[in-house]
This record gives C-alpha cells, sequence and structure tokens, in this order.
C-alpha cells in the first residue's frame, strides 16, 4: 500500500458520473490555472506574456521555455516552410463539403483531410505541420463556406496571424485591427490546462496511437459541443439580446433574466475565482480597437453591472467576467459577423496546445515511453446476475 503522503485524491461514490470532474489523472507541463491569478503557460502568467507573439507563445509549449531573438527567427522560419508544404488538394476537397455542415465539421472533416495527405507518423512532425498549415485551412473554409471566393493563396513568410488574416480577406474588414484581435484571441486561447474535453478527448485518442490529425479531429469533435467552445458564440448572441448600453437598463435586465432563472451568460468559471485575466486583455484591446461599438459598450455596461448583482447572491462563487463574455464581441466589432465560425477559431488556436500537450505524452512522459493507453473504470450497476 502506498504511503499516505502520496494519496492525492480520495474517490467515493459521490464522485461517479460527475465527468471526472476534479479527479487527477495525470500530469501537464504546458498550462495551468490558478483560481485567482488565471491561466498561467509554462508558468508564466498570460497576463505578463500575452504580447510575445503567436509564435513565441508556441514555442513556449513545445519548448518549455520563452525563445531568444535568434530561435524565434529560426522557429518562425521552419513553421513558414512547413506551411508551405500544405497539399493544395486539401483545399479541392473543402469545395465539395456541404455548405449546410456546421464550421467546426468542416474543420473536422479538414484535419482528416490533411492527415490523409501529409501525416508521417511521427508525433512531433505532425504536430509542427499542422500548427503550422491550420492557418491557410481555417481561412479556407471561411471564404469557401462563406461564398467570399476561391482560397487567397499563402504568404507564411508574413507571420501565423497575419498570413491568416491575409488569407481570409474579410470584406470591408481593418487589416490592421483583424490582425490585433487575431494575434491576441489566437495567444489567450492556446492552452487551458490537461482536463478540459476537448484536450483530454485528443489525449485519450492519441493514446491508443492513433495519429496527430486524427487525434486533434477527436479534439474538435469535443469543442464542437454547446457546453464547451461554443460559449464565445453563446455570450455574443446573448449580448445582442440586451438591447441597450444604457448601465441601469442593463442591471435591469440582469435582475429580470435572474428573476426567471434564466443564464447570465459569460460569467462564472469552473476554477476561477477572480475576473479572468484573458477577459481583461481583450476589454482593454477593445478600447482599442472598437471603443464606439454598441455591443461592445453593452459588453462594459455588463461587466459592471452584472458583477455587482451576482454579488449580491452568496451561493455564487465567481460573479466574474469568462474569456469568453467579450471575445465574440469583438470578432464581430473587427468583421468577422457569423458566429458559427467562432468556435473554429478557438480550435484555430488549442490545436496548438493540445498537439504539445499530446506530443509530451506519447514522447515525453514516462522515460520516453509515453502515457499508456487511458484505461479509466466503470463499475457494473444494477446488472441481474444471468449465469
Amino acid at each position: 500500500m502506498s504511503d499516505a503522503s502520496e494519496v492525492l485524491f480520495e474517490i467515493t461514490k459521490a464522485h461517479l458520473n460527475t465527468g471526472l470532474r476534479g479527479i487527477p489523472v495525470g500530469t501537464v507541463r504546458t498550462s495551468s490555472v490558478d483560481p485567482y491569478k488565471g491561466l498561467h503557460y509554462v508558468g508564466y502568467p498570460v497576463m505578463d506574456i500575452w504580447e510575445v507573439g503567436p509564435e513565441a507563445a508556441v514555442y513556449l509549449l513545445l519548448h518549455k521555455e520563452l525563445p531568444n531573438d535568434e530561435q524565434l527567427e529560426e522557429f518562425t522560419a521552419d513553421l513558414a516552410s512547413r506551411a508551405a508544404g500544405l497539399d493544395s488538394s486539401v483545399l479541392d476537397l473543402l469545395k465539395h463539403l456541404p455548405k449546410e455542415g456546421h464550421p467546426m465539421e468542416w474543420l473536422i472533416a479538414g484535419l482528416n483531410f490533411l492527415g490523409m495527405t501529409s501525416k508521417t507518423g511521427d508525433f512531433r512532425e505532425d504536430g509542427l505541420n499542422v500548427i503550422a498549415r491550420l492557418p491557410q485551412l481555417v481561412a479556407a473554409i471561411f471564404r469557401v463556406r462563406s461564398g467570399w471566393g476561391d482560397p487567397i493563396p499563402s504568404r507564411p513568410e508574413l507571420g501565423l496571424m497575419e498570413n491568416f488574416v491575409h488569407m481570409l480577406g474579410v470584406p470591408g474588414a481593418d487589416p490592421a485591427n483583424l490582425t490585433k484581435m487575431m494575434r491576441t484571441f489566437y495567444t489567450l486561447h492556446l492552452d487551458h490546462g490537461g482536463g478540459n474535453l476537448s484536450t483530454f478527448t485528443g489525449k485519450s485518442v492519441a493514446s491508443g496511437l492513433a495519429d496527430m490529425y486524427a487525434s486533434l479531429g477527436a479534439s474538435m469533435a469535443g469543442l464542437y459541443g454547446p457546453r464547451h467552445g461554443r460559449a464565445n458564440q453563446d455570450c455574443l448572441n446573448f449580448l445582442r439580446t440586451v438591447g441597450t448600453s444604457d448601465p441601469d437598463e442593463v442591471e435591469a435586465f440582469i435582475r429580470r433574466r435572474l428573476a426567471n432563472k434564466q443564464l447570465i451568460f459569460g460569467f462564472g468559471h469552473a476554477v476561477l475565482r477572480a475576473e479572468d485575466p484573458r477577459a481583461t486583455i481583450q476589454y482593454a484591446l477593445g478600447h482599442q480597437i472598437c471603443p464606439d461599438d454598441e455591443l461592445f459598450k453593452t459588453a462594459i455596461a455588463m461587466r459592471e453591472r452584472a458583477v455587482k448583482v451576482l454579488k449580491e447572491n452568496p451561493k455564487v462563487s465567481n460573479p466574474y467576467p469568462n474569456v469568453d463574455a467579450i471575445s465574440g464581441t469583438l470578432l464581430q466589432a473587427v468583421g468577422l459577423m457569423d458566429s458559427d465560425f467562432y468556435t473554429v477559431l478557438f480550435g484555430l488556436s488549442r490545436c496548438s496546445g493540445i498537439a504539445a500537450q499530446i506530443i509530451d505524452e506519447r514522447l515525453n512522459f514516462r522515460g520516453g515511453k509515453g502515457v499508456a493507453i487511458y484505461r479509466c473504470k466503470f463499475i457494473a450497476e444494477n446488472q441481474p446476475h444471468r449465469g
């Protein structure tokens, strides 16, 4: 029997059928979430490093240290060379997908297309390739499904998000503000611990030695659900129902919702007990890129009054905004009006963090043997003995 000091968690019957919530199953090196300080990447608070840029943040998750100038230049050039290797047939295949399919279904299909045309069977190589090539795939999904025209030729030397904005070619959008938004959005959504549904799903599938692309496709199927990755979409649609940016009217709206036992979207978090730093960063960005946007003004009033009202209820453990409270508002303000695509943007970023965790679990953990295939135990219940 192991020493009591090594016991991390005592399982009781009350923990069954609760989705493994809070039950430790492994370790993670890429990120962690502190209830009061929020998200950290490899020990760095996201509030301190969100401006390092997408490439540097991805490097940090993969190598567990921030790059120096020479390392960053080399890594950026490597991603650009990998991006140029995307098989053109992948983009042609997108043109045959049904427009009725949700953009997340297109992303899942696109990841499968990438795997069928370019997988190497090496988790690290495939992880780097998918990080480099996913912006081109996602931009093509936007253009083809939205009817904006054919995919725009890639210019990977511009940088991950600069090239992504170039390939999107969003009609009527300000490229400078869209680039600021996407650099921030991408960096803030890269990773969020090891136990969220999409990350855990991807690592579980990879533990059976499915390739990186199949594992990320499974991850994105998890992200697709309305209880996980579609929260930013739901928050935006919720804000659109408020109909005013007047703080007093917003407060009255909140009180009516609560009296009718309706949800206030974008507030609260399973782990955090303070305002999500990712939300704090994006509120500040909104004041730079869209201070006069009416929906942004509504979001600002909601930030003030929802916290005030929710604090009145002692049962509410976290009355503060989370990352989804504001991200959708900023995305529509910079020209990305179709909220059905917001989870795809989430996936564009999160695939990088999940890939980094899969690389760790397959190649680095347990002395290089990799984490064993996931095989949690379910206890038989109410099954009569028949023989």
